[in-house]
């Protein structure tokens, strides 16, 4: 079938290219992999917050059957901390002194023939502890406070005189609980030396930092380290940094002189790879009474653990979000004894979303207005920030389209007013946003005699559908049939990508791609350039356009010839080309560069006697830019909405406030969204490509996520005039 028969390639809801392999059980995952003579190792955990390690006995576990090694912080070698990456300083190199910083810290790691043996000699490992008291309260006095850590904190107008002229004022506190990504796939790492040669397979989201952060770590070339990921189990952003077990399985092998093999269970899941840090927000906004908003005050804290640094501007959505003349947003992390957070999807945003939402639909109540209608009364027709205008935004659409699709205009106003039987029926929205993000990358297209292609690039696809988008604008990029092109990812060997994470991994690799593919076709313009036999002789890149696997003059498609021939009559086998993405700067496009925009309206129904909670149906209306891929982009959002939904509803990682230890670290005990908690789901997209880059998207991986837990309280106070300001919301807040 030739191109012009088919479906058009980008925007078509294509199957994903991997799937046969998936369903088939043929994708290797970290975990899969295995090399003769491997060895497999276990980590042994500390049983306090805070602290020293007295005394470490590891005889008896030197002893057990089939082990190898067993490496404390007496035995290890120095090791520096690994460099800055684009998200902040890596976590703490581990088993570097005797100190205990939170519950659960590696403080061993255990080599034994079998991952039994290793499991079992871990569990005899004793540790002696000198405990101090633990900082584990975000309230506590005696912790530090890091005021605008990131140098983000925002003020525009006169925020006290704007109160000052409100009509009408409203103000909260909302808090957030610490939650944990928790992919179905547990995280692995299997390291392999070979000499100062070293072989990585990682759940990663970001190979190439993987690469980068050993080289540093373990003073070897970076260009003897491979990293691997061809295929991820899930992330949420528990993928974004190379944490301390991967360093603990790196040194391990290099000790045994054996590749070694290390699976978190699900408890150091917990413990080892990140979390969503809880925060505390306080937020005032003020208006006219004509519903004119006139100041927004939002101060914002999360926790970061002692000696980590993670990025979580959770009060900086309000700078942005509407028209206001007055705002200022504060944030400030405070150092606890707990786990190192990290990014879980939608950042920060997830967070600051919750309460800037919830807020904006109190005031539109207390002044007597539709939220709808009051949000659109605000709308940001420019960038609040800047000035500017931005590069796409169809936030008005999605309201607008969202608000029909869902139906709103049948909501009656009065809180309590909806009923169908026992049930109290509420409906909520929210405006939704996420910033725009996106670094360089790079991209290698290679055309062949037989006229495939194959493009490649070391970025990761962790379930969002990269394979697929990338092979279906290569496809489109170099006119062939889909099944004509291998797109190829996942390994530190081939050109540069960013993470797969903050929703600009399709921006970024498309646009290298985009410019790889264009390149590829010069290329081959360039071998005709002299070619008295070509109908092509002296066609610049501006004077053709591809299709069919052929390359034709634009507007004369018989004034053409295929791929094949080209290469063919020179003599040539392959011909390649690379191509690089930078981001896009404001200043030069005199535009602000745009995220993704979006509504979410939920209907939710609830028991008055029971205090359960149903969320009923869930429109999620997006303005993503371009869509690749109408049915993998359509995945993201319904994927991100059950994470809203797990956030407003279940999610809630429990700390003991004595002990520092994680008190729900099973999926039997932490609560995630399942099949009977998902409502119907509709999904519309609206908007134009974006702009300010070649390919026009702007990602809609978090953006699912965001809006999903704020529609949920706002349409329960609609159901019961309870206005619900801690996530997750929970029975006892609802029994009457």
């Amino acid at each position: 079938m030739t191109i012009s028969e088919a479906r058009p390639v980008v925007g078509a809801g294509l199957d994903r290219v991997d799937a046969p392999l998936k369903v088939t059980g043929s994708a290797y995952y970290p975990n899969d992999f295995g090399y003769p003579g491997m060895v497999h190792a276990a980590l042994v955990r500390a049983t306090i917050a805070a602290g020293r390690i007295r005394a470490i006995d590891t005889a008896e576990a030197e002893a057990a059957p089939g082990v190898l090694a067993v490496i404390t912080h007496v035995t290890a070698p120095r090791l520096e901390r690994g460099p800055m990456t684009l998200l902040g300083p890596s976590p703490p190199a581990p088993l570097q002194d005797d100190r205990i910083l939170h519950y659960g810290q590696h403080v061993a790691i255990v080599v034994a023939t079998t991952a039994e043996q290793a499991r079992h000699a871990a569990s005899l490992v004793r540790v002696e502890y000198e405990a101090a008291e633990a900082l584990l309260d975000i309230d506590d006095p005696r912790a530090e406070v890091l005021t605008n850590p990131w140098g983000l904190d925002t003020e525009r107008g006169d925020v006290p005189a704007g109160f000052a002229a409100a009509d009408v004022v409203v103000e909260g506190t909302y808090t957030t609980p610490d939650n944990t990504n928790n992919p179905l796939g547990l995280m692995a790492t299997i390291a392999l030396w070979n000499g100062d040669s070293l072989t990585v397979h990682d759940s990663t989201q970001w190979p190439h930092n993987v690469r980068t952060s050993l080289a540093a770590i373990f003073k070897v070339p970076e260009s003897g380290i491979r990293v691997l990921a061809p295929y991820v189990g899930g992330g949420f952003g528990a993928g974004l940094r190379m944490w301390p077990h991967v360093i603990l399985t790196v040194l391990a092998a290099r000790e045994v002189g054996r590749p070694v093999k290390l699976v978190l269970t699900r408890p150091e899941m917990f413990t080892s790879v990140g979390h969503r840090p809880n925060s505390v927000q306080h937020i005032k906004i003020g208006a006219t009474s004509a519903g004119d908003l006139i100041a927004i005050d939002h101060d914002g804290t999360s926790t970061v653990a002692m000696e980590d640094d993670d990025y979580e501007p959770v009060s900086l959505c309000s700078a942005v979000s509407y028209a206001c003349p007055n705002v200022r947003t504060r944030d400030r992390q405070v150092r606890l004894n707990v786990p190192c957070p990290g990014s879980m999807r939608a950042p920060a945003e997830g967070q600051g979303n919750f309460a800037l939402e919830s807020a904006i639909d109190e005031l539109a109540y207390a002044l007597g207005m539709d939220p709808l209608e009051f949000r659109l009364r605000n709308y940001a027709e420019l960038d609040p920030l800047s000035g500017l205008p931005w590069s796409s935004k169809a936030l008005r659409e999605c309201y607008l389209q969202g608000a029909e699709r869902f139906g709103w205009s049948y909501r009656t106003p009065e809180v309590g007013s909806m009923r169908e039987g026992r049930w109290l029926v509420g409906y909520g929205l929210a405006g939704v946003s996420y910033p725009a993000y996106q670094v360089p990358c790079q991209a290698r297209a290679s055309l062949r005699r037989d006229g495939s292609a194959f493009v490649r690039s070391a970025a990761t696809d962790i379930g969002t559908g990269t394979y697929t988008v990338m092979t279906q604008l290569a496809a489109e990029l170099l006119g062939l049939d889909i099944s004509r092109v291998r797109f190829d990812l996942g390994d530190s060997d081939m050109p540069y990508s960013p993470q797969a994470g903050g929703s600009g991994l399709t921006g970024a690799l498309g646009n290298a791609v985009h410019a790889a593919c264009r390149r590829l076709v010069r290329e081959f313009l360039d071998l005709v350039r002299d070619d008295a036999e070509s109908p092509l002789r002296g066609a610049e890149l501006g004077d053709v356009t591809v299709s069919e696997g052929r390359i034709h003059r634009a507007g004369a498609p018989e004034q053409g010839e295929s791929y094949i021939d080209i290469l063919a009559r020179h003599g040539v086998e392959e011909l390649s080309a690379d191509g690089r993405s930078t981001p896009p700067q404001a200043e030069e496009l005199g535009m602000a560069i745009a995220g993704a925009f979006g509504a979410k309206f939920v209907e939710v129904r609830i028991d008055p006697d029971l205090g359960l909670l149903r969320v009923a149906r869930v429109i999620s209306a997006i303005d993503g830019g371009r869509i690749l891929n109408a049915k993998t982009a359509t995945s993201q959002i319904v994927g991100g909405t059950v994470g809203g939904i797990g956030q407003a509803m279940f999610e809630d990682t429990a700390t003991d406030r004595e002990t520092g230890r994680i008190a729900n670290a099973t999926f039997g005990d932490y609560l995630v969204a399942v099949n009977a908690d998902v409502p119907d789901m509709d999904v519309i997209f609206v908007g134009e490509p974006d702009r300010a880059t070649p390919v026009g998207t702007k990602g809609v991986g978090e953006v699912g996520l965001v809006g999903v837990a704020a529609a949920v309280a706002n349409a329960v106070f609609h159901a019961t005039g309870r206005r619900i300001r801690s996530l997750p919301i929970t029975i006892d807040q609802l029994l009457f």
